[in-house]
């Protein structure tokens, strides 16, 4: 079987590995597509961050090279005898998210706040880069046949973004800023429209991705290169949104999240930072906003519900993720046509998947 196996910075090579075996609670799912992420980018351009480059994941017990790809979904073809919830020929999505179930944020049914936390493809366990993966049947979610075998491996993204609306302050009828428009962002810019939004403002410096924004709902296209966001949505909504969302992982971006809100706004926060940022925290004081911070989305014993959210939204027709795919490769061409393009700023680029 062919499958991207992750070795470390720069290094991600396609090699022929053993397929594992279908335990008990297994199950083999024929890989329709695996989407590159944020993620595998940054491991790509400066990792191991994320994967187990120096000692073994405390819950897969692996570690570096391991299969790489977490966003993907496709097809049941094999199941184990103690499998009760999904059958041979059921379409799935892969929740990859990975928990230990004995730490306190598990015990209290907070699975994405997990000590341990792990994520089928960057801590090993399998990898969606590859012609099939053999995972516990506990992270496939099953979809209509209203939904294509490739919008599965959408649901992922999706769900980060359904899950920070879901968090936020966010009310029906609320105008929106959303500081970022990568996969993520727009992301967040479906899951916003389709929660009742009012008007939302997208700031992204990429002229492709606020184009996009645009495609999927965005009220008010900012380019940051040219316009000050914060005196654009200030001047627009009589003094800033009701909720903002960070998406951008930078110093600047985040400083424009909290000086675009209304006094007493939120800003929700979805980056991860490759860095630390300088912050002054007095426009939030005095202005009585508040930040959180969200991370993932819901996984565990407790169920799937981001995902199920995100699989009715597709199945309805509420959310269409057409425009952000933007690239379709083979595996064989993961690094030149994948990682490659999307470290171009100029390629105008957001979400490219893998067809094993």
């Amino acid at each position: 079987m062919r499958a991207a196996v992750y070795y470390g910075r720069e290094d991600v090579r396609i090699e022929d590995v053993e397929p594992k075996r279908v335990g008990p609670t297994g199950i083999r799912v024929e890989v329709a597509a695996c989407g590159i992420c944020g993620t595998d980018l940054h491991e790509y351009v400066a990792g191991p961050i994320d994967t187990p480059g120096d000692r073994a994941h405390p819950i897969t017990g692996e570690e570096v090279p391991i299969r790489f790809g977490h966003e993907f979904g496709g097809t049941v073809v094999e199941v184990g005898s103690e499998v009760e919830r999904v059958q041979r020929g059921d379409i799935v999505a892969i929740n990859p998210l990975l928990t230990c179930g004995s730490c306190r944020y598990c015990q209290e049914g907070k699975y994405n706040h997990c000590t341990d936390i792990g994520t089928i493809g960057l801590s090993g366990g399998g990898g969606g880069f590859a012609e099939s993966v053999v995972i516990d049947e506990s992270h496939a979610v099953g979809v209509p046949k209203s939904v294509s075998e490739e919008d599965t491996t959408l649901v992922e993204p999706l769900a980060v973004g359904v899950h920070a609306v879901r968090e936020s302050e966010m009310r029906l009828g609320d105008n929106v800023a959303v500081i970022g428009c990568g996969p993520i962002g727009l992301a967040t810019i479906l899951a916003a429209k389709a929660g009742g939004a009012g008007r939302v403002f997208a700031s992204a410096s990429r002229d492709r991705r606020r184009e996009i924004a645009g495609e999927i709902g965005a009220d008010v296209l900012i380019d940051p290169n040219e316009t000050d966001p914060v005196d654009s949505i200030q001047s627009e909504t009589a003094g800033g949104v009701d909720v903002s969302f960070e998406v951008a992982g930078g110093g600047s971006s985040l400083d424009q999240a909290v000086q675009c809100t209304t006094r007493d706004g939120s800003v929700t926060i979805i980056s991860l930072f490759e860095d630390a940022v300088e912050f002054d925290p007095n426009p939030a004081v005095h202005g009585g906003r508040s930040l959180t911070g969200v991370f993932g989305y819901q996984s565990g014993p407790l169920g799937d519900r981001d995902y199920r959210t995100v699989i009715r939204l597709l199945a309805d027709g509420r959310i269409d993720p057409e425009p952000l795919v933007t690239g379709r490769i083979d595996l064989e061409n993961i690094t030149t046509e994948g990682f490659e393009q999307l470290m171009d700023r100029t390629s105008g680029h957001v979400k490219i998947l893998v067809e094993p």
